[in-house]
């Protein structure tokens, strides 16, 4: 074996181990993947969580100019083919391997530039914006790793969605802990409606308690992000079949997220018990094998 073979390895290793520390959940859903897909999925997850590190350091005054180094070396490695750090190796193979549109990259990262100076969010529409670099680019980066049974353009679409009910989920479970970051996702318009505000959401995170206009306001955005997995689901249905065993217990361990959703989000963090993963992922796992037996 080559030593470029043998530091491709290296890096995509790497890319796993930061896949399984930091996304439980995702990481227990792409061993249902072939094994030929998983690590791209693991690089795709890496370079995101390294621009998520990035912009969530505390107390570094040149984050911008971080992100800007980061994407300046993604670049390189893409011209170049030169490693500059084991995530972006693996990347950037992962990018010429599956033929990725780099645009999808700058859109994450204009994503990620706003969370340095935006810390909340009008409407729906206006996290919307936010949300298409920060969620819709990703479901449309494993797009093409996860294939598809139809022209992708038609599958895109679904994806995009997918990865918007992932990132709503993710507001509504860490709603406490982006506060002490000084952000706050959930739309204004939709927490102002129920007499809420940044104010309310401290006290409730301070002391604990739980308060009844916070929580129809949560319910409210529960419900809507039910709507959207429902729309998406049909994607679901369009992937390769040896995909979908993965992408269907992502989306119900993460839907069941949002049934844990109340008032206590804002002081702990809720989480899906390791029976009930068990019980969705082992299905999966047959399934898996099903599909995987069938396309040889």
């Amino acid at each position: 074996m080559s030593t470029n073979t043998l530091d491709m390895a290296s890096a995509y290793a790497s890319c796993r181990r930061i896949n399984a520390r930091y996304g439980k959940t995702f990481f227990l859903a792409t061993t249902l993947l072939r094994a030929d897909q998983r690590p791209a999925v693991h690089a795709l997850y890496a370079f995101a969580r390294w621009a998520d590190e990035i912009v969530d350091a505390a107390g570094v005054d040149n984050r911008a100019d971080e992100l800007d180094h980061l994407e300046r070396l993604l670049d390189s490695d893409i011209e170049s083919r030169q490693p500059s750090s084991p995530v972006l190796l693996a990347l950037a193979d992962t990018m010429r391997r599956y033929d990725i549109d780099r645009s999808l990259f700058t859109d994450f990262l204009a994503s990620m530039r706003m969370d340095l100076d935006v810390t909340e969010y009008a409407d729906l529409d206006a996290l919307g914006v936010y949300m298409h670099g920060s969620a819709e680019v990703i479901g449309l980066q494993m797009l093409p790793v996860l294939g598809t049974v139809v022209p992708r353009e038609e599958a895109a679409p679904y994806a995009a969605r997918l990865g918007v009910a992932f990132q709503l989920t993710n507001f509504l479970r860490d709603v406490g802990e982006d506060l002490d970051r000084g952000r706050v996702y959930l739309p204004q318009d939709v927490l102002g409606a129920h007499g809420v505000d940044r104010d309310l959401l401290q006290w409730v995170r301070c002391r604990r308690r739980a308060n009844e206009r916070v929580q129809r306001a949560l319910d409210d955005l529960v419900a809507h992000s039910y709507a959207i997995y429902q729309s998406a689901e049909p994607g679901i249905g369009m992937l390769s079949p040896a995909s979908r065993p993965c992408m269907q217990t992502a989306y119900t361990l993460y839907r069941d997220i949002l049934g844990l959703v109340g008032c206590e989000v804002l002081w702990r963090r809720v989480a899906v018990p390791n029976s009930r993963r068990l019980a969705v992922a082992v299905p999966g796992a047959g399934r898996a094998l099903l599909a995987r037996a069938m396309v040889r």
